[in-house]
């Protein structure tokens, strides 16, 4: 993850935040007053946002005592310490909420992911995103499927060429879309090409495609067309496809499945904050 680009984000949420400065923290602590504070997961999966945690504090207030005890990846119980934070009262409130709810939807993410590619063990189908993130927040979105065990697709418009239904419609043909966008990329731009239908699936192969994105089809569908695809074409399948239905395309022998559902519709996994009473010692579920 690019962290320069990470601090310039958090900086960003935590203004939106903050405003002019926090009433509550301010008006009620002191500058020196200490204290701490563990978050802990209140549901099992996988646990991501370490970075965040890490970077948000310290962008607060660099004498931030920061103890993570899970790392990005690993799975979490309902009860674990994720991270004890130690350090002036005022910066731990202001952090908290902000911090809370990236790794929230980080974590949800990397969970979610995690249940996708276990559907498609034994297979050799492939899980990704898509661009369906969060504005904003892709960057992020991106990274928390990787630490589920999935792989991203393209991160923008920028980095592959991707040629959906209203491109084919205003070139007037695959073929038209593809030839056009040959003859101006360089050698290391792929295009992919949706189709739906066997005939739109002939073309793509014809025109040279590098990618073929089956949208919306059936897995019986996929099954049937798939023989038709030469070795170097690789395949995609998208649309309509759930963690329920998930084996059932996985099992056809496509490449790869892409996953709108992986960012743009999770629950946020819960995670809480716990203050540590004076005297008292939190106890670390490993």
């Amino acid at each position: 993850m690019n962290i320069i680009k990470l601090e310039e984000l958090l900086k960003q949420f935590f203004n939106e935040d903050i405003g002019d400065g926090d009433l509550s923290s301010e008006l009620i602590f002191s500058p020196e007053q200490q204290g701490s504070f563990s978050f802990y997961a209140k549901e099992d999966g996988i646990f991501c946002g370490t970075l965040i945690i890490k970077h948000g504090f310290l962008l607060l207030d660099r004498s931030v005592d920061i103890t993570l005890y899970k790392k990005d990846g690993e799975k979490v119980k309902a009860g674990d310490v994720l991270a004890v934070i130690q350090g002036p009262l005022q910066k731990l409130l202001i952090g908290e909420r902000v911090i809370l709810n990236l790794i929230q939807r980080m974590s949800a993410i990397a969970t979610t992911t995690n249940l996708a590619v276990r559907e498609t063990a034994g297979t050799n189908a492939k899980i990704c995103d898509t661009r369906k993130t969060m504005p904003g927040l892709r960057m992020l979105d991106k990274y928390a499927v990787r630490i589920g065990g999935a792989y991203n697709h393209r991160n923008g418009l920028f980095d592959a060429i991707m040629l959906k239904d209203n491109h084919i419609a205003f070139a007037g043909s695959i073929t038209n879309a593809v030839q056009a966008a040959r003859e101006k990329i360089g050698h290391t731009i792929k295009i992919e090409v949706e189709i739906e239908t066997k005939a739109q699936l002939d073309e793509a192969i014809a025109a040279g495609a590098d990618i073929i994105m089956f949208d919306n089809r059936s897995p019986k569908e996929i099954r049937e067309w798939l023989p038709a695809v030469p070795p170097h074409i690789a395949t995609e399948a998208s649309g309509g496809i759930t963690l329920q239905n998930l084996n059932s395309y996985a099992i056809t022998g496509i490449q790869w499945i892409s996953l709108g559902a992986l960012t743009h519709s999770v629950k946020a996994f819960d995670i809480s904050a716990i203050v540590k009473p004076k005297g008292a010692s939190f106890i670390v579920h490993h």
